[in-house]
């Protein structure tokens, strides 16, 4: 992938330069070595520009809100969902996770890696209910001391579910998948739903 979509400048971010976020992304050598002092959204394009689009997908994943970043991992897990027939399973672990999204609960959140569990952990649904329940709260039982989530486990979830998402279906087609999504990820950064041409 060598041409991004156009820049919009990014309004939901998870922190306030591109610095403090790389530390969270887990990076090849290759896109830690490019300089951070850009805009994010001019430092996930050269990313892009760079064919370095995993890295791309890492950083945009903790770039993003942990409400903003479940969506986007919800709508490619929705669209693995049209490529590749999912299990019911999946489909309840993905609906488990639109419904954190649309209204973030404790409840739902616990929901959702309920769903994720039972889904055995094995598909982009699966992922994207679990970045819900990483997005914060406790990962411990209910009435055991609070074990909350590191900050980045959310990202890491988030970018296993559009990865996941395009690598269903034929593998030739890929690259057309990871320019959606990206898409579909810049423009929740930008301030829009995700909705792209």
């Amino acid at each position: 992938m060598t041409d991004p979509p156009p820049l919009k400048p990014f309004v939901k971010m998870s922190a306030p330069s591109v610095e403090a976020i790389v530390p969270s992304c887990d990076l090849s050598p290759e896109a830690q070595a490019m300089p951070r002092a850009a805009p994010p959204e001019q430092y996930l394009a050269a990313l892009l520009v760079a064919g370095l689009t995993p890295d791309a997908v890492r950083f945009l994943s903790q770039a993003l809100p942990k409400r903003e970043g479940v969506w986007w991992a919800c709508l490619a897990a929705r669209a693995a969902a049209e490529i590749a027939a999912p299990r019911p399973i999946d489909l309840e672990a993905l609906s488990a996770a639109e419904t954190w999204v649309f209204k973030p609960t404790e409840e739902h959140r616990r929901a959702a890696m309920d769903r994720a569990q039972a889904a055995e952990f094995s598909s982009p649904q699966a992922w994207a209910a679990v970045a819900a329940f990483w997005s914060g709260g406790s990962m411990a039982p209910p009435g055991q001391p609070v074990v909350p989530p590191a900050p980045h486990l959310a990202g890491r979830a988030i970018s296993g579910a559009v990865m996941l998402a395009a690598a269903q279906g034929e593998a030739t087609l890929a690259p057309k998948r990871y320019a959606r999504f990206i898409a579909q990820g810049m423009d929740i950064a930008a301030g829009g739903n995700g909705s792209v041409a």
